[in-house]
């Protein structure tokens, strides 16, 4: 049993590459992080004042919008910094999946800001009152502004981590929206017509709505453990049982660890025993560099039942895979 394990070598030299490969994402947006938050908060100020002055409640929308993204992003930071603080006794994995719960979290967020913003806006629909669309196009030219600045700030992450994409789509979609606030406005100076302003606002609604069913979906994936997007986990099983030696692969589980690192673990069948440290290290190197895995605990069995039976309390029906 003890030639058969062969945990410490995958797991160790896993951790190695994770922890080297995946951890600049926190570190270097923490500025991001901060001016975004701060641009924000001051143009949620600025925006709800002006959205309630003017009477528009697509202003005062897009406002609520922008609030809940300022407490996304500190949600998001916040996760981002205890991702990065180390293990310990009670939590061995760190805090990693602190992101993994800020992006649910955001989520959640921005349906309570959808369903507040979507009760007035319905109101506004049937007691129309007058709109200044002078300062619609004024204030919404200053979202364009702040928000895409934001967007830009979050860009380079965003294919890599689903917390910095999170950020990165919530300012974006804010530009955009605000653009749609300016084209409202204009509609209104020319037309005159009050429903333009609360029916741009179901359109806000609307495209916050379709951003945050992605989020949603995506961080709910990842907190039920499910095989992250863009592996495949038939290619890794394909990879796993193509390895010299190897008879059988079972209790292959790939799952999340954070937003950004992926873990995995597996027993492979090996009737000729144990292949040495540098076959586990050239593994857990594979699975890094072709799949993304860093984080990679393989366990060698012989095959024989007696082997079988002992390890069988590693993995839950595992077995019957194969």
């Amino acid at each position: 049993m003890g030639a058969g394990h062969t945990h410490d070598h995958g797991h160790d030299h896993g951790h190695g590459h994770g922890h080297g490969h995946h951890h600049h994402a926190p570190a270097s947006y923490g500025r991001a992080f901060a001016i975004g938050i701060l641009l924000n908060s001051a143009f949620v100020l600025i925006e709800a004042g002006f959205g309630l002055w003017s009477g528009s409640m697509a202003l005062v929308a897009d406002a609520g919008h922008n609030l809940s993204d300022v407490l996304s992003l500190l949600i998001a930071w916040g996760a981002a910094y205890m991702s990065g603080l180390p293990a310990n006794e009670r939590y061995t994995y760190g805090y990693k999946s602190s992101s993994i719960l800020a992006a649910l979290a955001n989520a959640g967020l921005l349906l309570v800001a959808l369903g507040a913003i979507l009760i007035e806006t319905v109101d506004r629909l049937f007691n129309p009152s007058q709109v200044d669309g002078s300062i619609m196009i004024a204030v919404a030219a200053v979202g364009i502004l702040v928000n895409g600045f934001t967007a830009l700030l979050f860009a380079g992450g965003r294919k890599h981590d689903i917390n910095i994409r999170g950020a990165y789509l919530h300012m974006a979609a804010d530009a955009l929206v605000s653009v749609g606030v300016v084209l409202a406005g204009i509609a209104i100076l020319f037309t005159g017509k009050l429903w333009i302003d609360p029916v741009t606002s179901l359109v806000i609604v609307a495209v916050i709505a379709w951003g945050t069913w992605g989020l949603l979906k995506d961080s709910t994936k990842m907190a039920l453990h499910a095989v992250p997007d863009g592996i495949d986990e038939a290619a890794v099983r394909a990879f796993l049982e193509g390895l010299p030696g190897v008879t059988a692969v079972h209790d292959l589980h790939i799952w999340p660890m954070s937003t950004t690192e992926t873990a995995l673990t597996a027993h492979l069948v090996m009737p000729g025993g144990y292949p040495g440290g540098a076959f586990m290290r050239e593994i857990a190197h594979e699975l890094e560099h072709d799949f993304r895995i860093g984080h990679a605990t393989v366990q060698v069995e012989t095959g024989d039942e007696e082997d079988c039976h002992l390890h069988g309390a590693h993995g839950t029906g595992g077995h019957d895979h194969d």
